[in-house]
């Protein structure tokens, strides 16, 4: 049965992923430890706390789950706890859950981007990330915040794809307008588009890194 099959995908995602569950607690959430406990004999290899960033990958093919609200407030917990520019955090995190509005969102970028289909890929969450653009850093800042969650999502099971179009999106009249309806200023201008949820089938392999990606100056 369907229902089965996606079970069984839910499985073997959550294999996958049970040691970067625990790396992700060991990298981001440190907060409030001791200098004794950061000191502690780590139970991860060097190798499989860095398999947290080596199996993410970006998914377009979701199911209809809709993930709890605790694990999207870890991920966008992980998000605000982004590095930015001078300690400013110029970015905001919009997670939207309602159907509604997910779906008025993906009109909107499609209609700006050009295309024909969901360009959320039926993801049934989607992660706004906007920044305050009188922050000179306000670009970076939310971009690292992107990366936070990706990898948040990742630790924790869930597929994720950054999607663009939001600068273009929250330009818009339209945008603007769901902008003021949520509350936040014009100041804000759109970064990126994070849609999270379960993947539907297999997760993609990563490509071969090409052969000059690292260059050392020794």
């Amino acid at each position: 049965m369907k229902l089965d099959s996606e079970k069984q995908v839910r499985i073997k995602q959550s294999i996958l992923f049970s040691a970067c569950v625990a790396s992700v607690v060991l990298l981001l959430g440190s907060i409030g430890c001791t200098r004794e406990k950061e000191q502690s004999k780590p139970t991860l290899t060097n190798e499989e706390k860095i398999a947290l960033f080596k199996t993410r990958r970006s998914v377009r093919q979701y199911q209809d789950e809709m993930p709890s609200k605790e694990l999207l407030a870890l991920v966008t917990e992980a998000g605000s706890y982004a590095p930015s520019g001078l300690g400013k955090q110029s970015a905001k995190i919009v997670v939207v859950t309602n159907r509604a509005e997910r779906d008025r969102l993906s009109r909107l970028n499609m209609n700006l981007r050009g295309g024909e289909s969901d360009p959320f890929y039926g993801a049934p969450v989607v992660i706004v990330v906007l920044a305050d653009k009188s922050v000179p850093t306000y670009l970076y800042d939310g971009s690292v915040v992107m990366d936070n969650m990706l990898n948040a999502a990742h630790a924790l099971g869930l597929a994720t794809c950054w999607v663009h179009g939001a600068d273009v999106m929250f330009e818009s009249k339209e945008g603007k307008q769901i902008l003021k309806q949520w509350g936040i200023g014009d100041n804000y201008v759109g970064i990126a588009n994070c849609i999270v949820g379960y993947a539907a089938g297999e997760i993609p392999q990563a490509a071969p890194r090409k052969a000059d990606y690292i260059q050392w100056v020794e």
